[in-house]
């Protein structure tokens, strides 16, 4: 396997489960200055260990990216990365001999 296909994989493992999807869906609403932990705590009310989990298997996917600020960690999506996803789904569209493309 390819290190390519590798990585995806991960990454889309990592968006497999609906708690970690709803996660990303609202972090990514946040836009680029981020979503504080609370707010998404508080926005899928759970507790913080369980989040933490949630949080850390994103992160380490690579699809989403933290701060701290004092006491505060603010998450927000790693755009680039998800566009890569993505575009990595749609790349060979249609390319085994039919005509047209979805």
């Amino acid at each position: 396997m390819s290190s390519k296909l590798d990585r995806h994989a991960e990454q889309l493992s990592a968006l497999g489960h609906p708690v970690r999807l709803a996660i990303l869906r609202f972090v990514v609403q946040g836009g680029g200055a981020g979503t504080s932990a609370g707010e998404i705590q508080e926005h899928l009310d759970m507790p913080g260990s369980t989040l933490s989990h949630h949080l850390k298997r994103l992160t380490d996917a690579g699809l989403m990216k933290s701060r701290g600020e004092g006491t505060f960690h603010y998450y927000s999506a790693e755009y680039a990365t998800l566009r890569a996803l993505t575009d990595y789904l749609w790349e060979d569209c249609c390319k085994r001999g039919k005509k047209g493309c979805c």
